[in-house]
């Protein structure tokens, strides 16, 4: 009779959202091994068997949180309304944060020397932001965003936009009595307006 296999995709997926949670509150450095083995009631061998070092677990979770993002902002159907398809992945960005800030501190926020993505990686993260600008690019061809920037410029004014509000309500640094999600979805619509063929900048 074959043994069971117990290093299987659930023990691999429980590894690296604890991964995600400890580098989320106290950074890549704190992440040990032995701890997240022991954290998740395994063996560091499965640890090891499943990721082969630390840097290979950090590169996993990389990819991991990239491919969730990826899934989460394909859910956004394009549609003959460019402009409101960027406020639609607008929103959609913040309801992954929101679900998961442990896999976007991931994306987003976690640098440091000991936790420097690989060029395939980081590839896959800027990847995450290809949908946005040919949001962008649509509605400049339908005259809704001006030709006068490149997609790539405003769509990083979006992008740019959505994070800082998304950044401050998940580290919990919004102002007292202020709600970002009471304000979100209309500072994207405010930004989305700015950025139209039809504004003048003076």
């Amino acid at each position: 009779m074959a043994r069971p296999k117990t290093h299987d995709e659930a023990l691999r997926q429980r590894l690296l959202h604890r991964a995600a949670a400890t580098v989320f509150d106290r950074g890549p450095t704190a992440l040990s091994l032995r701890q997240l083995a022991a954290d998740v009631k395994t063996s560091t061998t499965a640890v090891y068997s499943l990721f082969g070092n630390k840097s290979g677990l950090l590169d996993s979770l990389l990819q991991e949180a990239a491919r969730l993002f990826v899934a989460r902002l394909a859910t956004v159907q394009q549609t003959p309304d460019p402009a409101g398809d960027v406020i639609r992945l607008g929103l959609a960005y913040r309801e992954y944060a929101v679900a998961n800030p442990h896999l976007y501190a991931i994306l987003f926020s976690a640098r440091t020397s000991s936790f420097e993505p690989t060029d395939e990686r980081q590839g896959e993260v800027l990847e995450t932001y290809q949908p946005l600008v040919d949001a962008v690019r649509r509605g400049q061809s339908v005259g809704q965003f001006t030709a006068e920037f490149d997609a790539e410029a405003i769509a990083l004014a979006c992008w740019a936009t959505a994070h800082g509000l998304v950044s401050l309500e998940i580290a919990g640094q919004e102002p007292p009595g202020v709600k970002t999600v009471d304000c979100y979805e209309r500072t994207l619509r405010s930004v989305v307006v700015g950025w139209g063929a039809d504004r003048v900048l003076v």
